[in-house]
């Protein structure tokens, strides 16, 4: 069977979440991944509420195994103000987790944006509908509607198309695409409009990828090893998409930006979040290698795909097409868990919205039948690659 690969898990965002815990038990999960969103980012995570989480996870016949996400606030990335304060903070409430039994924690490390999409509701061929980035219309939103200053950023030709495209947009166009990108998908840790976006860029003007990354350093050189002590592991997701968006820097999308945080901060409990769909994007990424190379570090996997559009472009895949080969990324992580003896929490990342779904108002990515439909296709090609072994 295939437990020994995968604890399979589904997110849940809480009780106003359109996918029930019933819902989420019929598609053949055992387990919840959530967080409190209710609670402002940098604020403790208490004891009270925690249980309170699990109280309602474990009444609907489910288990509250993985944190996704625990904020990391944007002081703490900007290494200013109550930085001190905040990882003090972040510790507090990986402690009062620990009580409670919750020993994986997702986060991630992406100034101001969390995962970004240009369309939520992309139209397939067959009338399915999925996530997008439209690298045409990130570019014209970037240079043409928040006006910002790039010079240099963009191939001329990808300019001119953002232009072109630019002048054909509606007010409609203009309001859809910005409240893609600053509501952002469920789970984003703040929202904006253009001034307070402005504004937030504005703040990160004299941070580089290289300070950044020290950044990151330095918190984890202090988190990890309290989570190591609370017998914890930290699962840092990659960015979303894998490159930089407005000029802000990003410094966990390859193989060596891992590499680099893992040499600096070595002890196990400094891990990832090993994202299919994210990493996926860049093709420099050779997704399998870095399961094998990574297998000790991987403390939870999200397996979606993505097909890559030359200008940059991508769209969210079913789980088994699209460019990453999902078949040996699941060899790959087979391996892992048996080297490890342990099987690898994991859910089926986003979904396309079909079926009853089309005529629900769920959460962008998070409708519940087509995720059911990646778990079964997953759990499937898991069980096939368990039992061939």
């Amino acid at each position: 069977m295939n437990k020994l690969i995968f604890k399979e898990a589904f997110r849940w965002f809480g009780p106003n979440d359109k996918v029930r815990l019933a819902d989420i038990r019929q598609a053949g999960a055992t387990d919840v991944v959530s967080a409190l969103h209710s609670i402002p980012n940098g604020e403790l995570w208490s004891v009270e509420e925690i249980k309170k989480r699990q109280r309602e996870v474990a009444a609907a016949g489910l288990t509250w195994s993985v944190v996704e996400s625990l904020p990391v606030h944007e002081e703490i990335k900007r290494n200013t103000g109550n930085c001190p304060r905040f990882i003090d903070t972040y510790i507090r409430s990986l402690q009062n987790l620990s009580l409670c039994g919750i020993k994986v924690v997702t986060y991630n490390f992406m100034p101001v944006l969390d995962w970004t999409r240009t369309n939520l509701t992309f139209t397939l061929s067959n009338g399915a509908k999925a996530l997008r980035f439209d690298m045409i219309d990130y570019v014209a939103f970037d240079l043409f509607v928040l006006g910002r200053d790039a010079d240099g950023a963009y191939p001329t030709e990808t300019v001119a198309s953002a232009k072109k495209r630019f002048e054909h947009y509606t007010e409609a166009d203009i309001h859809a695409i910005s409240n893609n990108i600053f509501a952002g998908l469920p789970g984003a840790e703040q929202h904006f409009d253009l001034e307070s976006f402005r504004a937030q860029l504005a703040l990160y003007k004299a941070i580089d990828a290289s300070a950044l990354r020290q950044y990151l350093i330095q918190f984890l050189e202090t988190v990890a090893p309290a989570a190591e002590e609370l017998g914890m592991v930290l699962a840092l997701h990659p960015d979303d998409p894998p490159f930089s968006l407005f000029g802000l820097p990003r410094v966990v999308s390859t193989a060596a930006d891992y590499r680099a945080i893992f040499d600096a901060v070595p002890i196990l409990a400094n891990g990832m979040c090993f994202c299919t769909g994210s990493l996926g994007v860049n093709p420099a990424n050779k997704l399998p290698e870095m399961v094998t190379d990574f297998a000790d570090r991987i403390h939870f996997v999200h397996l979606r795909n993505t097909t890559r559009e030359p200008d940059g472009s991508f769209i969210e895949a079913e789980h088994l097409n699209g460019d990453t080969d999902m078949y040996a990324v699941m060899q790959a992580l087979h391996s892992a868990s048996r080297k490890r003896n342990l099987s690898l929490p994991m859910r089926p990342d986003h979904g396309h919205q079909i079926l009853d779904d089309l005529r629900k108002d769920t959460n962008p990515g998070y409708a519940g039948i087509g995720r059911l439909k990646g778990l079964a296709e997953l759990r499937g090609l898991a069980m096939g690659i368990s039992r061939s072994k």
